[in-house]
């Protein structure tokens, strides 16, 4: 069992916080005993504050604390790339691991399973906002690997703009979640930014007129005026509970962070028959194959062809640190091949000390918008495949996700090698 050492005054503390721990995720607040529970642990806890103060300066999205073979690694991950950010000496490591273990409220003797928590840290400084994280611990070979998730606040102005959409596919999502029903779905692989450009269709719709739901595993960010549903599988609440359960409250609105199978597929499309608008997620590569994969998981084409409204596919690619971007010397050949102009300036990533070193600061989405047509449905119905409901798309002016990083790479936003690795070829 992992321990943190504690002096014999504080043990009643100490017995308090770890009888908390065994509890799961927090319910209070850290309290003043905590901090005398660990005063006897200094160089941890200076690792520990150290370590985030870095991952806020940075603005990295996720911190990793990975047991290797000999000793240990803290890696953060900044714009979507993973970055070693120390290697601290190995006795340190199972005090780091503690400590954060407690603030998240998670059982520090239980090493041979996965665990979730979440911790709040406070504000650093009388400005500063208190900072929220989700933590994951993992079993590995060679001891317990975590995982702090920063969960930001969501910006009270976030626009469709701010997403990455252009002016014509602002138009599509706009015209798309006003219908009184329908589905809506948001497609790409976990880390694309999917579930913010949720929260910002329903930032959108939120009225006092209307009833907003949603069902998430877990809830993320608190949004104000939405009724907000952690789904809790252990204890049986799971999607589709979840969902049957929110549409007898008469909503108007209901997102679904995830549909993962069957049941929840088929309850979210019945949603959207019967007067509701359905905000959801799936995992697929493109738009295009969205809807082949709802009928492989087992939604009966007819239904979703007369519910699917809308389907985006989305990516998110690092745009130039502007302080240090310089011209590329891409042979014209390359841009051809890539499918720029010759002549055209685009600019390349270098290196500096405002992006430490990277070449890049910030991400921004890049979006294939596709709404769906009479000439698309008649294709769902008849259980066509991803690859012709694409062409049928294209032949409509759907831009592909290639396309639109291209788009990015032309106005100076992005490189051309991050356009290239973030999207599949057309």
């Amino acid at each position: 069992m992992l321990t943190i050492p504690y002096r014999e005054t504080s043990r009643r503390a100490y017995a308090a916080v770890q009888s908390a721990a065994s509890g799961g995720i927090a319910r209070a607040a850290p309290s003043a005993s905590l901090a005398a529970a660990h005063a006897d642990d200094a160089p941890a806890v200076r690792l520990f504050t150290e370590t985030l103060r870095e991952a806020a300066r940075r603005n990295a999205s996720d911190l990793h604390v990975e047991p290797l073979e000999h000793g240990w690694r803290i890696r953060l991950r900044i714009d979507g790339v993973l970055h070693e950010a120390a290697r601290p000496p190995a006795h340190l490591r199972d005090p780091f691991i503690t400590r954060v273990k407690v603030l998240a409220r998670m059982d520090i003797a239980e090493r041979r399973i996965p665990l979730d928590g979440r911790l709040r840290l406070a504000p650093s400084g009388p400005a500063q906002p208190a900072e929220d994280y989700r933590v994951n611990s993992l079993p590995t070979l060679f001891g317990e690997k975590l995982v702090l998730r920063r969960l930001e606040a969501l910006p009270a102005n976030l626009s469709l703009a701010a997403l990455g959409l252009d002016e014509a596919q602002q138009e599509i999502v706009a015209e798309a979640i006003r219908a009184p029903h329908g589905l809506a779905l948001v497609t790409g692989p976990t880390g694309s930014g999917k579930t913010l450009s949720l929260y910002c269709f329903l930032q959108r719709l939120n009225n006092d007129s209307r009833n907003l739901c949603s069902v998430e595993d877990p809830a993320e960010i608190q949004l104000a005026g939405i009724n907000q549903v952690n789904v809790r599988e252990k204890a049986g609440l799971t999607f589709a509970l979840a969902l049957r359960a929110l549409l007898r409250q008469d909503p108007d609105v209901v997102m679904i962070g995830e549909i993962r199978d069957e049941e929840t597929a088929s309850v979210a499309v019945k949603a959207a028959q019967t007067g509701h608008l359905v905000l959801s997620t799936l995992h697929t590569n493109d738009a295009p194959a969205a809807a082949a994969r709802l009928i492989d998981i087992g939604v009966e084409p007819y239904n979703l062809a007369g519910a699917l409204r809308l389907v985006t596919a989305q990516r998110l690619v690092r745009k130039l640190c502007t302080q240090c971007r310089a011209l590329a010397g891409e042979s014209a050949a390359t841009l051809r091949a890539a499918g720029l102009d010759a002549g055209h300036p685009i600019y390349a990533a270098r290196g500096c000390e405002a992006c430490h070193g990277i070449g890049y600061r910030g991400r921004i989405g890049i979006h294939e918008v596709m709404p769906i047509s009479d000439a698309l449905r008649d294709l769902i119905v008849a259980k066509q495949g991803a690859r012709v409901i694409a062409r049928q798309a294209r032949e409509e002016g759907v831009a592909t996700l290639r396309e639109a990083a291209l788009g990015r790479v032309r106005d100076g936003t992005t490189s051309l090698a991050e356009a290239l690795a973030a999207t599949d070829s057309p």
